[in-house]
């Protein structure tokens, strides 16, 4: 997937997941790149377009402490299951080094996870 068709997928994938859900399940999203110019952020959808570049390692913290627990290969999705505020809530590898990242500014993954549709509205992202 090129990063023009990316910019068009993720935000849909996020809506299929609103309407399943009932809620916004993610008001934040990013793609990031291990390999990327300009501190690896290749896009981004989200409330905090003049301050996210500036907190990414902070905001990061959490998914990358999930992900160090076990080796993350391709298609794997990594949840930070206690990361609040604007602490991103979930990774999924989709290539070497490209992950784009979803965060819920106003919850944790504990929270949504709560709720009833959380499973449904994960088929979404797919």
């Amino acid at each position: 997937m090129d990063l023009a068709t990316a910019r068009i997928h993720i935000p849909a994938a996020l809506e299929r997941m609103r309407a399943v859900y009932g809620a916004i399940v993610f008001d934040e999203w990013a793609l990031l790149s291990l390999a990327a110019k300009h501190g690896g952020v290749l896009a981004y959808g989200g409330p905090r377009a003049e301050s996210f570049g500036l907190r990414l390692t902070a905001d990061a913290g959490p998914l990358r402490n999930a992900a160090t627990m076990e080796p993350v290969e391709v298609g794997d999705l990594i949840f930070a299951l206690e990361a609040k505020d604007t602490r991103y809530d979930a990774l999924l590898r989709v290539g070497e080094a490209s992950y784009p990242v979803c965060n819920h500014t106003q919850k944790t993954m504990l929270e949504i996870r709560a709720e009833t549709g959380w499973l449904k509205a994960q088929a979404g992202l797919f």
